[in-house]
């Protein structure tokens, strides 16, 4: 029977914070926020600081927010997720990416130190050239080939640790079935010294496969069959059919159905991390992450970051009317860390039915975008000052660079403190007045140019910062957006951990391929028809 008191729009406090929207709208942020006064602006965890200071916010909502939470069972539904409870009900599973992140000491789970042993020694050997390819040859260079939580995770992670890939082979990935993606990153490799990485759990993904059926075909232009085993690794469940591709088992590192694929980055999947840059560093990303899981299932409600992160959200998808959400590393190494976010996000909590089936009542997952600063201040940061948009903004800012430019790290610094305060005051037309004052121009060009400097202010925004870059802080960060996702999940009563939308896709496209290559059966809608006689006729 589905249980429509479920739905957090049947709560007395979804109601009240409705009436506290009304009531607060028309006040500025640096009027309504008090949390300053009340020891709630900078909450620490896990070398973490999170900077609340700057939202529309007031003790009063935020009390009624986590009582909305402690309504929808949150400590519960928290303590059922790190101990591995079956919180997937639509699949039947557990979400139980917290336990590859447990301490060695704490490991209870012989299959994850087993695999563990072996992403250290793979990438060890790797790592100190033991591991050699063809005619004894050098491997200078790994290429992971998977897609979406295969890829997403460990590219930017790799990516976000570059100052730590100084020593072992280069990691490349490949993603898109554009056949362009792979051909660009093997053009300039040679395949004696290249090993192939597959990522795929069935062994069945299409693009995938089809990625590493073309990168076979280019080791087996340079290399004997014979040797293929020295040049392939996988990450799969399916050993037998990664054998049959001529993987050798014993290069074959598992995949549990616990584990989703935008969770994965700590299994398995995260071996090129290890390889990029060192055991030791992907351990340090682990035992981050384990520090964010720790303070999610102790600390209480309103003091838990990741709740008070995601009611955030609650509050201002479902009464301040917002659609989407910006995430600003100012951070070159960042950079892709909104495009991982996007797939974490907004693939977990795009849903419009509750856990029983019901349809939800409310909007659930805004969109998720953004890129690094400062680059961003060119582009799209005129429609977060201008805009007519309510866009919260997650300001993700290292305090120091990796880099020996001090002055540089200032700058950036300076840059991302400026428009946090810039989004939240504003420049109100009267100031925009007094500026033009001096600058030669009529009263009346002055009256006129003045609304267009002037910028309302009062948009939302939180400071997430770190000491510096390091897999430790990174791993926190990775686990703060994780449950982050997973307890605005728990208030508005949907599974965070299923995909239902993305396999339909995948479903369709089966029919669609055949018929693209010369399957006259296949049988389709009108418009799709029409596009694969355009594709035939060429």
């Amino acid at each position: 029977m589905r249980n429509v008191k479920a739905s957090p729009t049947n709560t007395p406090h979804w109601q009240k914070l409705a009436k506290l929207h009304a009531q607060y709208q028309s006040q500025s942020i640096e009027q309504l926020n008090d949390l300053s006064a009340n020891g709630g602006q900078c909450i620490d965890a896990a070398g973490l600081s999170v900077d609340l200071s700057r939202n529309f916010v007031n003790q009063v909502i935020v009390d009624e927010l986590v009582a909305l939470a402690k309504t929808q069972g949150m400590p519960e539904k928290i303590n059922q997720l790190i101990a591995g409870e079956e919180v997937n009900n639509t699949e039947a599973r557990a979400a139980h990416h917290t336990a590859l992140r447990l301490p060695d000491s704490a490991q209870t789970r012989a299959d994850v130190g087993e695999t563990q042993q072996k992403i250290k020694a793979l990438a060890d050997n790797l790592r100190n050239k033991s591991w050699r390819g063809s005619n004894d040859t050098e491997i200078t260079d790994v290429v992971n080939i998977g897609i979406g939580g295969s890829d997403l995770g460990p590219r930017m992670t790799c990516n976000a640790l570059s100052s730590m890939t100084t020593d072992g082979p280069k990691v490349h990935f490949v993603a898109n079935i554009d056949p362009r993606d792979l051909e660009t990153v093997l053009q300039g490799l040679k395949p004696a010294s290249t090993l192939i990485l597959i990522s795929s759990k069935s062994f069945n993904t299409t693009e995938t496969l089809e990625n590493a059926l073309s990168a076979r075909r280019w080791l087996l232009e340079a290399i004997p069959q014979s040797d293929l085993s020295k040049h392939v690794i996988a990450v799969s469940s399916n050993v037998e059919k990664a054998v049959a591709f001529g993987v050798d088992a014993d290069n074959i590192l598992p995949m549990w159905d616990w584990v989703g694929g935008r969770y994965s980055l700590w299994s398995a999947i995260g071996l090129p991390i290890a390889i990029a840059i060192g055991y030791e560093g992907f351990r340090e990303l682990l035992d981050g992450a384990h520090a964010m899981d720790e303070h999610f299932a102790t600390a209480p409600v309103e003091n838990n970051l990741p709740c008070l992160l995601a009611l955030l959200e609650v509050w201002y998808v479902n009464f301040c009317n917002a659609h989407s959400s910006a995430v600003l590393p100012y951070s070159h190494e960042l950079g892709l860390f909104p495009d991982y976010l996007q797939q974490l996000t907004m693939e977990s909590n795009g849903k419009q039915v509750h856990k029983d089936g019901s349809p939800v009542l409310s909007r659930t997952c805004p969109t998720i975008w953004g890129s690094a600063g400062t680059i961003g201040q060119h582009s799209f940061h005129q429609l977060l000052h201008q805009g007519t948009e309510l866009i919260p903004v997650d300001f993700i800012l290292p305090l120091h660079s990796h880099s020996d430019e001090h002055s540089k790290q200032a700058h950036l610094v300076a840059n991302c403190l400026a428009q946090s305060k810039a989004l939240t005051e504003g420049k109100s037309e009267a100031s925009a007045t007094q500026e033009l004052a001096g600058s030669g121009l009529s009263d009346a060009a002055i009256a006129e140019l003045a609304s267009h400097k002037a910028s309302p202010g009062n948009r939302p925004n939180t400071i997430i910062a770190m000491d510096k870059l390091t897999p430790s802080n990174l791993g926190a960060l990775v686990a703060l957006y994780e449950h982050k996702v997973y307890a605005a999940s728990v208030v508005w009563d949907i599974n965070a951990f299923d995909q239902w939308g993305v396999e339909l896709g995948k479903q369709l496209s089966t029919p669609i391929f055949a018929a693209l290559t010369g399957d006259d059966s296949a049988s389709t809608d009108k418009t799709t028809a029409f596009w694969i006689k355009r594709f035939t006729q060429q």
